[in-house]
């Protein structure tokens, strides 16, 4: 009688086992993809700054700085954990549908799988968009404040620190990523029956109010042109996230 008492209930337990496990394989794949990344690290340095690269020109005068002696090392650090965690996401996707897979029925886990998938796909075509569209536009509007002696008496010459410059683009391909989630997000409510499509229909318009909102958060400073250029995505994915939902409601009926 007592041993039965101080039995722990197994269902539970084993949850919080399988959970530990899947918990502590996505922790490895991040730790060894980053230690590969810092490998390569330079090469991903040499990527993530073509942008600026390619909108300063050939000019030897041209540079990023950093100010302190641990700021270069530190923020290939952050580059190569940046790295590590975008090339992990098939194993920690994978991890995540062998964890809830078991819970769920043969036809919601037809009905799931293909949001996983999606996933990552929509994720790495938003930090394209970031990196290809959106940056090059932000670094031609705020490059255009450099002045030669001429026109302003003094130069002025951007000198941008590496980390803050690799902040700002790490931040913008995650954000991206992140904000191209919205047909997986309105998928998976049309799927739990919170929403369908003549909701979203009828909300389009305050939709796009805060996408033009989210844009001009996300986006660096003050440029019209790199605020339009994710918001205009953002409306199509919205129109894309009604064709879905209304493709979904005849199976959820």
């Amino acid at each position: 009688m007592i041993d039965q008492l101080e039995k722990p209930a197994s269902p539970l337990w084993d949850h919080v086992r399988e959970l530990r496990m899947r918990l502590i394989w996505c922790i490895l794949g991040v730790l060894v993809a980053s230690v590969i990344s810092y490998m390569f690290v330079e090469d991903i340095y040499g990527f993530l700054v073509e942008p600026l690269a390619r909108v300063m020109g050939p000019h030897d005068s041209q540079r990023l700085i950093y100010t302190s002696l641990t700021e270069a090392f530190f923020t290939y650090l952050r580059v190569a954990i940046f790295a590590g965690m975008l090339f992990s996401c098939p194993l920690i996707l994978t991890q995540i549908w062998k964890f809830i897979a078991p819970g769920l029925y043969q036809h919601e886990r037809k009905s799931f799988f293909p949001f996983l998938i999606a996933t990552p796909i929509l994720f790495f075509f938003g930090a394209g968009c970031a990196y290809y569209v959106v940056l090059p536009l932000a670094w031609k509007f705020f490059l255009s404040f450099q002045s030669t002696g001429a026109e302003t008496v003094l130069p002025i010459v951007l000198e941008a620190k590496v980390s803050d410059y690799l902040d700002i683009v790490m931040f913008m391909m995650f954000a991206f990523g992140l904000a191209f989630q919205l047909p997986v997000i309105m998928g998976l409510l049309a799927k739990a029956g919170v929403i369908d499509e003549v909701w979203l229909k009828n909300q389009r318009r305050y939709a796009i109010i805060i996408m033009f909102l989210c844009a001009g958060v996300l986006t660096p400073g003050p440029d019209v042109v790199s605020q339009i250029a994710l918001a205009i995505p953002l409306m199509i994915l919205y129109e894309l996230s009604i064709l879905l939902v209304q493709r979904l409601k005849p199976h959820d009926s």
